[in-house]
C-alpha cells in the first residue's frame, strides 16, 4: 500500500535522541500543536519571535498555524525548503523544531528556529532539538554551515547556540512586528559543533535525500 512518505518523502524523517522523537508535523498532529501552543510559549509580550504568532487570539492562533505548515510544505522546493519538525517526548507534544535552505546544492547551509512550550522549557530540551537537527544537517545532508538567530535580549536562545559551539556573526537592526529590535546572528560549523554524548538515529534519510537530488 503507498504511504504518505512514498507521495512526499519528507513526511518520512524521524530524528530520535536519547529521549526525543523529532519528526515532521503531519495533518493530524495540528491539534496538538496548537493545544501546546495555546497552553503558553513565552512571557506575555516578550515575544522571541520576529513574527508574534503566539500571541495571537486563540480563534486566530490555530488558523494561523495551520496555514503556516501548510505553505512551507506547499513551497518545499528541491533546493530551498523548510522542515517543520514536531518534538515529542513519549506521547507528549512539546513544541516545533525547524531546519531550512535556501540554495543549498551550492551554499550548504541550513538555518533552524524552535519553540517550546512553556512546561517544557528549562529542561535542556531546547539544546537536544537543536543538536538533532543542527547533527542530522551535518552528517547526513552534508552541510557546511548552520546559522540562527535571536533578539539580543533572548540569552536562554543564545545560551543554547554557545554551548553548541555556535559562534557570534554579528548584529543587525531588523523589524520584528511593528518594533526595531536588535538581532544576533549565530554560525556554526562541524568542526566547532559540540556534539553531544548521545548517538541520534535516523530513519527515513534515504528517501529524503532523494528527493532532495543529493
Amino acid at each position: 500500500m503507498t504511504s504518505l512518505a512514498d507521495i512526499w518523502p519528507p513526511f518520512g524523517l524521524t530524528l530520535t535522541t536519547s529521549r526525543l522523537t523529532i519528526r515532521p508535523v503531519l495533518d493530524e498532529d495540528i491539534p496538538a500543536a496548537v493545544a501546546a501552543a495555546r497552553s503558553g510559549v513565552h512571557e506575555p509580550g516578550k515575544s522571541p519571535f520576529s513574527t508574534p504568532w503566539a500571541e495571537l487570539p486563540d480563534d486566530e492562533l490555530a488558523p494561523n498555524m495551520a496555514q503556516w505548515y501548510w505553505r512551507c510544505r506547499a513551497n518545499f522546493a528541491k533546493d530551498s525548503w523548510t522542515l517543520l519538525l514536531a518534538v515529542w517526548q513519549d506521547d507528549e507534544f512539546l513544541g516545533v523544531q525547524d531546519l531550512g535552505a535556501k540554495n543549498f546544492k551550492t551554499l550548504k547551509t541550513v538555518s533552524t528556529g524552535s519553540w517550546l512550550k512553556q512546561s517544557a522549557q528549562g529542561r535542556g530540551i531546547g539544546k537536544e532539538m537543536r543538536a538533532a537537527v543542527v547533527s542530522y544537517a551535518f552528517d547526513y545532508l552534508q552541510a557546511e554551515v548552520a546559522e540562527s538567530e535571536a533578539a539580543s535580549w533572548n540569552k536562554q536562545s543564545l545560551g543554547v547556540s554557545l554551548s553548541l559551539g555556535y559562534e557570534l556573526n554579528g548584529l543587525v537592526r531588523d523589524g520584528w512586528g511593528e518594533k526595531v529590535e536588535e538581532v544576533q546572528r549565530v554560525r556554526l560549523t562541524p568542526k566547532t559543533f559540540n556534539r553531544p554524548n548521545w548517538t541520534l538515529k535516523v530513519h527515513g534519510h534515504k528517501g529524503l535525500a532523494s528527493y532532495l537530488g543529493l
